[in-house]
């Protein structure tokens, strides 16, 4: 029997999840990296079943009904940024009377977890003001085609439901603030 450990970002089914290892599920996201380099774990997402066991860590282990058995390990970690899918972009995004923040960042991007770091401070200082979300191009692609998103992180500004900057790659917090002040005082 092969066993290959991998991991993927998904902020599907939260609710169960978060409550059962004290998150919330407005902001617990699942973090899960790659273990096996090229294997699109994206594509195996619908084969998952029941977790087979959640762990008092917040590690939880899903068991693939798949020859040969495939686990993929999950660990929780906090984002004050929303998830957005297509079904909800125009309302949470276009829509939005208050200028919007996106975070487009992928599975296996280890940068993007940097960013969302430090989104969630600017999330935090900017409270009222701006409002964050993050998409997943592996599940959202969609979306991230629709903007052209080549190459993960990227953060998109909205205004009036226009884009109306960007910050390509991992920055350090300035670079994303100064795109914030542009586009409060435009």
């Amino acid at each position: 029997m092969i066993q290959i450990m991998m991991s993927i970002v998904f902020a599907s089914e939260l609710s169960h999840h978060s409550r059962r290892s004290g998150l919330h599920s407005d902001t617990a996201t699942m973090l899960v990296r790659y273990c096996v380099a090229g294997f699109n774990a994206i594509l195996i997402i619908h084969e998952l079943r029941s977790p087979s066991k959640l762990y008092d860590s917040g590690t939880e282990v899903w068991v693939l009904d798949l020859t040969p058995l495939l686990y993929i390990q999950v660990i929780y970690f906090q984002t004050s940024a929303t998830p957005v899918t297509k079904d909800l972009w125009d309302n949470s995004i276009l829509k939005s009377e208050t200028p919007v923040l996106v975070i487009f960042y992928a599975n296996w991007c280890g940068p993007c977890r940097m960013v969302h770091r430090i989104i969630d401070e600017i999330a935090a200082e900017y409270a009222g003001k701006v409002k964050c979300f993050i998409v997943n191009t592996d599940t959202d692609m969609e979306i991230a085609e629709d903007y052209d998103i080549k190459a993960v992180p990227v953060v998109l500004m909205f205004k009036n439901g226009q884009k109306c900057d960007s910050v390509i790659g991992t920055m350090p917090k300035e670079f994303y603030v100064a795109a914030i002040e542009r586009v409060l005082k435009s």
